[in-house]
């Protein structure tokens, strides 16, 4: 058995006992809508009234008034696929309450998507009174974020026993939980790319970990309103798609330092914007604050429509995986404009800025490129265990703090890896994250003695 697999085994019951008060985290229709369309709740469900539904095609975001999704299609109880639109609502009673039901655009829906349910039985109809199929989601499903707040930055119960083991059992462990993280990236891009294709899932990848943590969502929405197709044939235009679409591109009024650059992104934008406007990233999704200048999501949308241009030589990359090639690339990514710009209106830098930085790449290496290889090919995993990590970040240093304790020799040399840094970020989000016992009631203590 190997270790990610005897790791997978830990994770059967993380406490002794449930928490006496759970609170279910709530999710904003925005990320319900991320979620749906890269499947990460599958694409087999049971409708309200018992039939098996099967989504054959997402289909792509609607650019126009109506439902979330057009040119879907979806099959019931096995019968041939139906085409047609999807809405996605939180609550089952939103088709009544936004109008859906008298709304022509919306006669063609052939499912609808919710998260809650209402008080009542709900039926949803068309203006035509045709039935249309009710799923709702289970939300449990999703992993990517805890329920519980995060922990305090203090040593936890784990300090003890892995100060105890031997540091060859505790790299053991370590590597275990990354195999088992590099196993479920891997599931989930194939996933996508079953949905999407490749291409778009290997892009929706790298925008989503050019977005870092706090603007993943608004990345992932704009790689999924502006499919890879569509800005490749955009050609020239492809930054001011991007642009616009995000939402940074809202006035006439350029200041001086970025006057031409700005003339000519308006101009490309204005000209589409009638068009893709619906798809605008709503304003109070990106968050511009608390964030170095160099990691300004205006300059990593840069490097998003760079990426594109070039997605020749991404896609070469993605099928050789070679890490000294990948990082060589985004060492010579480079923008007139955005070399020397942290955002669209601030003044020139006088020193050139790399697009993409070392820890950036690294990430991508972990999040993307490694895990589409395993897919392919399990004994990358040797490639991975291998990658030096660049520099730690604040969720490292608390799960490093939470399993270790404070300075701890062993844990800045177990941290040089960035296999390890992704094996310790998992042990804390599936153990630290799930614990609200201030781990009073936390197993892995235990059951690192067991290992």
């Amino acid at each position: 058995m190997s270790a990610g697999s005897r790791y997978s085994e830990l994770l059967t019951s993380r406490t002794r006992e449930e928490s006496l008060l759970r609170v279910p985290r709530k999710f904003s229709e925005h990320e319900m809508q991320a979620h749906w369309f890269a499947g990460d709740f599958g694409r087999e469900f049971t409708a309200t009234d018992g039939r098996r539904v099967s989504v054959v095609q997402f289909g792509v975001w609607n650019r126009e008034a109506g439902p979330d999704f057009v040119e879907a299609a979806v099959a019931i109880d096995g019968a041939e696929p139906v085409r047609g639109c999807i809405e996605l609502d939180t609550d089952v009673r939103d088709w009544e309450r936004h109008g859906h039901a008298e709304n022509p655009a919306f006669e063609s829906a052939v499912l609808h998507v919710f998260t809650e349910r209402g008080g009542s039985e709900f039926f949803t109809r068309t203006r035509a009174h045709r039935l249309v199929p009710q799923v709702l989601l289970d939300v449990s499903s999703l992993t990517d974020e805890p329920p519980n707040p995060q922990p305090e930055a203090k040593p936890g119960r784990c300090v003890a026993p892995l100060r105890e083991l031997p540091e060859e059992k505790v790299r053991e462990v370590l590597l275990g939980a990354a195999e088992h993280r590099l196993k479920r990236k891997a599931a989930a891009l194939a996933r996508l790319g079953e949905i999407h294709g490749a291409d778009d899932a290997l892009y929706q990848a790298l925008a989503t970990t050019l977005g870092y943590k706090s603007n993943k969502l608004p990345f992932t929405l704009l790689a999924q309103r502006l499919p890879l197709k569509l800005l490749r044939g955009a050609k020239a235009g492809a930054d001011a798609l991007i642009f616009g679409v995000a939402g940074f591109l809202p006035t006439r009024e350029f200041p001086p330092e970025s006057r031409e650059y700005l003339r000519g992104m308006w101009s490309g934008w204005w000209a589409q914007r009638a068009e893709f406007e619906r798809l605008t990233v709503p304003a109070d999704l990106w968050k511009l604050g608390g964030q170095r200048p160099l990691n300004h999501p205006q300059r990593r949308l840069a490097a998003l429509a760079q990426i594109v241009r070039h997605w020749t030589k991404i896609r070469a990359l993605r099928q050789r995986c070679d890490p000294a090639g990948i990082t060589d690339f985004f060492a010579t990514l480079s923008d007139e404009f955005w070399d020397f710009h942290y955002t669209l209106t601030s003044k020139a830098s006088a020193k050139r800025m790399a697009l993409v930085g070392e820890t950036r790449v690294t990430e991508m290496l972990a999040n993307v490129f490694y895990p589409l290889a395993f897919a392919e090919d399990s004994s990358r995993w040797l490639g991975f265990k291998n990658l030096p990590a660049t520099l730690s970040n604040r969720r490292v240093e608390i799960a490093a703090l939470r399993l270790f304790g404070p300075d701890s020799a062993r844990a800045a040399s177990l941290l040089r890896s960035a296999a390890i840094q992704q094996g310790l970020l998992q042990i804390y989000e599936d153990f630290c994250q799930h614990d609200a016992s201030d781990c009073i009631r936390c197993r892995f203590p235990e059951q690192l003695a067991k290992w």
